[in-house]
């Protein structure tokens, strides 16, 4: 099994805070995939560290310190996502994991170089708004899943909400990159499904699940083209 480091606790608790607004040790077991006694023994030793407060009922908490650690794991494994795409041409759904284990190599230094190296983005190749060295991160888009698009909408694809292996691949079978534009031309009630048009004038249909976890931006509305 694979060991998780405290900073994997702490970026976790950091998503979930993002995510969920408050964060559970049964929400940890299930991002981290891993035992309720494992997440129990570590919640003791981050809060003896100072990382993280913890009460009983109210669920755990990130301190100002643990914050800044979880911020800074989360903007290295960011950029390495970067680098690993734009300079050694993987694709995207092959850099999460060598993006977990780089994460935790170098200091402020060689996450700055990188980042400047890379010119500073903004996101990562699946869309995440990516942490500055100050910490601030906030994506500021006003983005929505696909599937509250509606006929008539054009769209363009800006992040994803599952950056998992599977998902990314069957939207690489689909011809769907950050960036495409699309247009919802049907929509049906009985499965939630909707018909796309791609910009060659192509079109597919794709499941509520799909569009799901998809973020789009809505573009300005042309109607069915």
């Amino acid at each position: 099994m694979q060991t998780i480091s405290r900073e994997d606790y702490l970026k976790a608790i950091l998503k979930i805070e993002e995510e969920a607004g408050s964060v559970s040790n049964q929400s940890l077991v299930e991002k981290l995939s891993t035992r309720p006694a494992s997440v129990t023994n570590m919640l003791h030793t981050l809060a003896d560290a100072g990382w993280v407060e913890h009460e009983a009922y109210k669920g755990v908490r990130l301190t100002d310190s643990g914050k800044e650690i979880a911020l800074s794991t989360l903007r290295k494994h960011r950029l390495w996502e970067v680098f690993l795409v734009d300079k050694l041409n993987f694709s995207w759904d092959e850099v999460h994991q060598w993006a977990e284990d780089l994460e935790h190599v170098g200091d402020e230094e060689l996450t700055n170089r990188l980042d400047a190296f890379l010119g500073h983005p903004a996101f990562d190749p699946h869309g995440d708004p990516i942490p500055t060295a100050q910490g601030q991160w906030s994506d500021g888009r006003n983005l929505i899943p696909a599937s509250k698009a509606v006929v008539g909408d054009r769209i363009q694809l800006k992040g994803v909400v599952d950056s998992g292996e599977a998902y990314l691949q069957h939207l690489d079978r689909l011809k769907i990159e950050l960036g495409l534009i699309l247009v919802v031309s049907k929509s049906l009630d009985f499965d939630e499904s909707k018909t796309l048009i791609w910009p060659d004038g192509s079109e597919a249909s794709l499941s509520k699940q799909t569009l799901q976890n998809m973020l789009v931006e809505k573009l300005s509305r042309k109607g069915k083209e």
